[in-house]
């Protein structure tokens, strides 16, 4: 059961100067997938840049014509973190097209698992406006063309990264083929993902938000997937899990952005990996497509990802990073019992 891989190197040109995101979180993460013997032995699939139309069905065209216009006019700055350049418009369509590809690959049985290695980001990025590090949410293009073009009609979208994906809410809050599930560091940046969004209009109770607090690190983490997650996908029922994956609540990342102040580890990592596999096998064949979103410790973002592709093929996780130092993870107990209060999973 070799799981996929996804990656073209046009993503490396999307240059953004001295920023926390950087071709060197990839050229890291592949370096090490040589070095650690996984590169040659994943299924590599092709890349193909996402057509417009597609991501049409997720932005606005106009907005999507004013990245492109001033990305071939040099690029320059969407908002005040979202820097682009010349060919930041072309690494963004690749980016999303891996996504694709990922969902497509998965869906058609071609593998049983898929990650997209890309960049720049997207989970900030909503109909008509980028932020966040992000132009275009891949993730998004990729659940709703599995929707509207290979015929799903649910998809489950579960986004680990330490940040809220404003943007995914957005795109999906009144659209029920798509449930939304996103566990995060709160209050932080962007602001949003309280628990009370939950979706509205047909979409309502298809938003899922797990808003944590500073500090928590594997344990918390695991607990709150498997007490909220778990079963708020098997009422679901997806026929997909795709992923938005952010290993930026590792602990490393606060050299980073000191904003991050989650505990994570690389282990713990494998242990989200873990239940998302056991849970796509149980729900919907396996099917399970993972797109990269944040990560800007380079050394803990490319084991993080390696641990990722280590679970897919069924082997150990190595982290030789270790957990958190001087770590007292706060109590969470009373939170998940709320959250689950809220989506009706409590007697």
């Amino acid at each position: 059961m070799i799981p996929g891989i996804l990656y073209d190197p046009i993503v490396l040109e999307h240059n953004t100067g001295r920023h926390p995101e950087t071709a060197a979180r990839l050229t890291t993460t592949v370096q090490l997938l040589r070095e650690r013997g996984l590169w040659d032995r994943l299924i590599h699939l092709p890349v193909t840049p996402a057509p417009l139309g597609v991501v049409e069905a997720v932005h606005d065209a106009r907005y999507l014509e004013l990245i492109r216009y001033y990305a071939e006019r040099g690029g320059g700055w969407l908002t005040a973190d979202t820097p682009f350049s010349a060919e930041s418009w072309n690494a963004a369509l690749a980016a999303s097209g891996a996504a694709i590809g990922a969902v497509e690959a998965v869906v058609a049985g071609k593998v049983p698992s898929a990650f997209a290695l890309v960049r720049p980001p997207g989970h900030h990025a909503s109909i008509a406006e980028g932020m966040g590090f992000c132009l275009v949410n891949h993730a998004a293009v990729a659940a709703r063309h599995a929707v509207r073009t290979l015929g799903l009609q649910r998809v489950l979208l579960v986004d680990f990264d330490v940040h809220h994906g404003n943007g995914t809410q957005d795109i999906f809050y009144e659209d029920p083929t798509v449930l939304y599930f996103s566990m995060h560091q709160y209050p932080a940046y962007p602001g949003t993902g309280a628990a009370r969004e939950i979706g509205s209009g047909a979409g309502l109770g298809t938003t899922v938000n797990v808003p944590l607090p500073a500090g928590v690190a594997d344990a918390g983490h695991l607990f709150a997937l498997q007490q909220v997650l778990v079963p708020v996908a098997r009422e679901y029922r997806p026929e997909l899990i795709l992923v938005s994956a952010g290993y930026d609540s590792h602990w490393a990342n606060t050299a980073y952005l000191n904003s991050i102040r989650m505990a994570e580890s690389v282990a713990g990592f494998g242990e989200w990996v873990t239940l998302l596999k056991d849970l796509a096998v149980e729900l919907c064949g396996g099917r399970l497509a993972f797109t990269l979103e944040g990560g800007y410790d380079h050394n803990a973002l490319a084991w993080s990802v390696d641990a990722t592709f280590r679970v897919l093929l069924g082997e150990p996780v190595v982290d030789p990073l270790g957990p958190a130092p001087h770590l007292s993870e706060p109590k969470i107990d009373d939170l998940i019992e709320e959250f689950r209060r809220i989506h009706g999973l409590v007697d």
